[in-house]
C-alpha cells in the first residue's frame, strides 16, 4: 500500500462525491422505474398502503403484502385507481421465515423477479421492557427485523445477478436513537437499520453498485400504530402524515438517496448526538420529549401494518 497515493485518491474523491451531493440538491437527477417489479411489505394499510398509490402511475408492476387480507384488497382498488395495471398482492405472516420463502417463490413463479424491495411492515407492543413478554419481543423482531433478512435472501440473488434494483428499509427515528418505553422497537429498528447498511457495504464490496439502497428513518406517523402518543414541539418535531412519507420515500428512489429522515431536524438532532457527552444527550431527550411522548401511548387494536 502506498500511503501518499491512497491519501492523495481520498482527497480526490471526497472532494468529487461532496460536490456531487451539493450539485444534487438543486439539480436532482430522477430515474425512470417503468418496468420494475415493486414489492412493499406492509401495504394493507398505512405509509405501505400510500406507496402502492404513489407507484400506482409510474408503470410498475406491483405485488403487496400484508397479514390483512381486506386491507390488502383495498390497497388493490385504490392502486387501480390511480392507474396501476398490474398488481398482486399476497396475504403474507412476515414473522413466518417459512410463509416468508413460500410466498416468495410464488411471486417469482407466478410474477417474476422482484427488482425493488420495500420492507415496511412494522409492528409496536407499546411495553416497557420489563413488562413485555418474550412472546411480544420475539414478534417485534421477528416482524421489524428478521422479516428483512428472509426477504433479502429471497429477492437480492436475481438483482445481485442483474446487478440491478433498489432495497428500501423503512426502519424510524426509534432506530437512530433510544426511546423511553420502546427498548423492543428500538432494538428491531437499529438492528433493521444497520443490516441494511452492512449489506449495502457487501454490495458495493463486490462490485454490485448497481442496486441501491434506501433507509428511511421516519419520526412519528399517523398510521395508527402510535395512537395516543403526542409530540412535545410540533413545530420542530411534528407528527408525519403517511402520504407525505410515501411521497418522500419514493422521491427517495427515485434519485437515489441512501440515508431518509423525516423531518429534517433529525439530521442536526443525529450530529448533535454524536457530539455531546451522554449526560447532555439525556437533558436533550427530556427536552424533546424522549421520555413522555410513550406515556399517552395507545396504539391500536391490531398493532401491524
Amino acid at each position: 500500500m502506498n500511503f501518499l497515493l491512497e491519501t492523495l485518491s481520498l482527497i480526490v474523491f471526497s472532494v468529487y462525491y461532496l460536490m456531487e451531493a451539493f450539485v444534487k440538491i438543486f439539480v436532482p437527477i430522477r430515474k425512470s422505474v417503468a418496468g420494475e417489479t415493486v414489492l412493499i411489505t406492509g401495504a394493507g394499510s398505512g405509509v405501505g398502503r400510500h406507496l402502492a398509490v404513489e407507484f400506482a402511475s409510474m408503470n410498475v408492476t406491483l405485488v403487496l403484502w400484508d397479514l390483512n387480507l381486506e386491507g390488502l384488497k383495498e390497497t388493490v382498488r385504490m392502486a387501480k385507481e390511480k392507474g396501476a395495471t398490474k398488481v398482486h398482492y399476497y396475504q403474507v405472516d412476515c414473522s413466518d421465515r417459512a410463509q416468508v420463502y413460500g410466498v416468495a417463490d410464488q411471486v417469482k413463479q407466478g410474477v417474476g423477479d422482484v427488482s425493488i424491495l420495500i420492507n415496511n411492515a412494522g409492528i409496536v407492543s407499546g411495553k416497557k421492557f420489563m413488562d413485555s413478554s418474550d412472546v411480544l419481543v420475539e414478534k417485534t423482531l421477528q416482524v421489524n427485523t428478521m422479516a428483512h433478512f428472509w426477504t433479502y435472501k429471497a429477492f437480492l440473488p436475481a438483482m445481485t445477478e442483474k446487478n440491478h434494483g433498489h432495497l428500501v428499509c423503512v426502519a424510524s427515528s426509534a432506530g437512530l436513537i433510544g426511546v423511553n418505553g420502546l427498548a423492543d422497537y428500538c432494538s428491531s429498528k437499529f438492528a433493521a437499520v444497520g443490516f441494511a447498511e452492512s449489506v449495502a457495504l457487501e454490495l458495493i464490496g463486490v462490485g454490485k453498485d448497481g442496486i441501491k439502497t434506501t433507509i428511511v428513518c421516519p419520526y412519528l406517523i399517523t398510521t395508527g400504530m402510535f395512537d395516543g402518543c403526542s409530540t412535545k414541539w410540533p413545530r420542530l418535531l411534528p407528527i408525519l402524515q403517511p402520504e407525505y412519507v410515501a411521497k418522500k420515500i419514493v422521491n427517495a428512489i427515485l434519485t437515489d438517496q441512501t440515508y431518509l429522515y423525516m423531518p429534517r431536524a433529525l439530521y442536526i438532532i443525529m450530529l448533535v448526538k454524536s457530539l455531546v457527552p451522554f449526560k447532555e444527550a439525556v437533558v436533550l431527550g427530556m427536552y424533546f420529549g424522549a421520555f413522555n411522548f410513550m406515556d399517552t401511548f395507545k396504539g391500536r387494536q391490531k398493532k401491524e401494518d
